[in-house]
């Protein structure tokens, strides 16, 4: 692949003057990587690959030479579970650094509706301050504010707070919802730039970043090549209007951001602009363990925009393998002793029409008939009343207009499950009361019933009044042609599957086939750090990563 990673030879370029000006100073402290992982590590790395499910993790992990494939020489858990209903990517993230399920985070999805909420705009946006005046859930302000529970990185700064926690991400939300509530450096990209919040510095690396963008926006990208592997996805798929997917190679007009982002590129700048904040900021050189949080979002974007299974997937997990590679090599000559984990927000599901030619059965796109306000006027129409009645998307969270008498709702409830339950693209449709009335899921997240992951994205306070699950393998995009041609979010598997893997220098590699949860990340972490973390301040559980040698979790 001839171009490779020019925006992380940029940075690297920087890193490595900064590292060489430092080498002719005064001697640091930074430490070398011990012989084997006995002692605390000096610095956290925890990478979230937005919409990497351990289905495609599968398909491409016998191709990986780079970042990937070391962090497959560690302990490998390729059955780890986003164990709740809604698999999507602010729910996703608050399970990952804060050990507790989405529900009891307060994340119950990317986006709710509050109809008490002061603002014309009913609906809450999972990372903003909604009290914001003039703030719509398009046009906000980044907030951790909705984030009910604390972080890895908030926990080791309540236990030393000589501790840095850093989070970077493509995404505002993926950023928050890992870093938490103090952090000392947090940036997102923004679609034009990466921000933080108001009246934060920008640090030098991170401008080097922007203006470095801002170049490679400014030219005009040529096709990558194709990795000869990847030649048996290259094929065009039809989504109507004239419109294929499955071919593309990440050419892009100048200054066309949009492409950018759902790019290899993005991360990229992601991963450079990481490796030079832990070298300016001497992350993991200090007394104490350091966190960095990143969230590499580019996956989703190319899955959503493009599909899981034509060569732009096949081309963005290449690259990115490649730029994990780049970045953990940078670390190497800062020689920080660093442990990794890596994971995923959610799964994803490849487009219908792809599915259809591959004979999936089952596949189809949602009928527009789902739609609440569908629902909710049919349930109208029945019931003599008038105005809106349902609110919400399509799938998950549907909210009922509080302001109905209670005679009314339950019987605008009862009409509305009734229409749900019985379309033929509907699983199941719950009542808020038999979510809270369900039992508590126990045992492997796979044998969970569909209550029960409902569940465990239930807030009493922010949640629907319905909950719906679409059959496997509907698609909730009715349109392919209005924007995304592929989504996740289902109640199903291949959207909470996802991998996890950890990685540190010395570590015995080993991998374990069973069913393990997100939220056993921030327990496994805190006790290779000997921070104790358990039952009944996190839901997950410490994971033996030292299958050699007995048990890492005492």
């Amino acid at each position: 692949m001839k171009r490779v990673a020019m925006l992380f030879a940029s940075a690297l370029a920087l890193v490595t003057a900064n590292a060489a000006a430092q080498d002719n100073a005064a001697p640091t402290s930074a430490p070398t990587a011990p012989a084997s992982p006995q002692t605390a590590p000096k610095l956290i790395i925890a990478i979230a690959v937005d919409q990497l499910s351990a289905d495609l993790f599968a398909e491409y992990r016998n191709h990986f030479t780079g970042g990937f494939n070391r962090l497959l020489k560690g302990a490998v858990f390729p059955s780890g579970y986003q164990s709740h209903a809604a698999t999507e990517t602010c729910p996703g993230h608050a399970t990952i650094l804060t050990g507790v399920r989405a529900g009891r985070a307060g994340i119950i999805a990317n986006n709710w509706v509050d109809m008490k909420t002061a603002r014309a705009d009913k609906s809450v946006y999972c990372a903003e301050d909604e009290s914001v005046p003039g703030s719509t859930s398009i046009i906000y302000t980044v907030s951790d504010k909705h984030l009910l529970v604390p972080t890895l990185g908030e926990r080791m700064k309540m236990a030393n707070p000589a501790t840095r926690v850093v989070s970077v991400a493509g995404k505002d939300r993926a950023a928050v919802m890992m870093g938490g509530h103090q952090v000392d450096e947090l940036w997102w990209w923004d679609g034009k730039k990466y921000a933080s919040y108001a009246g934060r510095a920008t640090p030098a690396v991170v401008q080097q970043t922007n203006d470095a963008i801002v170049a490679r926006l400014a030219e005009a990208q040529a096709p990558m090549d194709m990795p000869a592997f990847c030649e048996t996805r290259n094929r065009a798929v039809s989504i109507g209007g004239g419109k294929t997917v499955g071919t593309g190679r990440f050419d892009r007009k100048a200054g066309d951001s949009r492409a950018f982002r759902a790019s290899p590129e993005s991360d990229e700048a992601l991963f450079a602009m990481a490796a030079g904040l832990i070298r300016d900021m001497k992350l993991g050189g200090g007394a104490t363990t350091d966190l960095i949080a990143i969230g590499a979002s580019a996956t989703d974007y190319v899955g959503h925009t493009y599909g899981t299974e034509g060569s732009e997937m096949c081309l963005q997990l290449t690259q990115l393998d490649q730029t994990m590679s780049t970045f953990f090599a940078v670390l190497d000559t800062m020689k920080i002793d660093y442990e990794v984990v890596l994971t995923a927000d959610h799964g994803g599901h490849d487009l219908p029409e792809r599915n259809d030619e591959h004979a999936v059965p089952g596949a189809a796109r949602i009928d527009p008939a789902l739609n609440p306000k569908a629902i909710g006027d049919a349930v109208a129409a029945k019931l003599g009343l008038t105005g809106q009645l349902l609110y919400g998307d399509p799938v998950g969270d549907i909210w009922i207009d509080p302001k109905l008498p209670k005679k009314t709702f339950d019987a605008v409830q009862a009409e509305a499950l009734a229409l749900y339950r019985a379309h033929p693209q509907v699983a199941a449709a719950f009542a808020r009361a038999d979510i809270i009335t369900a039992a508590a899921a126990t045992g492997p997240a796979e044998t969970w019933t569909l209550v029960q992951r409902a569940k465990a994205s239930f807030h009493p306070a922010r949640s629907g009044d319905i909950v719906v699950a679409l059959k496997p393998r509907i698609t909730p995009i009715a349109n392919p042609l209005g924007g995304y041609v592929a989504t996740h979010g289902s109640f199903w598997d291949y959207d909470r599957r996802v991998p996890i893997l950890f990685w540190r220098k010395g570590m015995a590699g080993f991998e374990q086939p069973l069913a393990v949860e997100t939220v056993d990340i921030a327990p496994t972490l805190a006790a290779t750090i000997g921070l104790k973390l358990g039952v009944p301040e996190v839901d997950g559980r410490c994971l033996d990563l030292d299958a050699s040698a007995g048990d890492s979790c005492r």
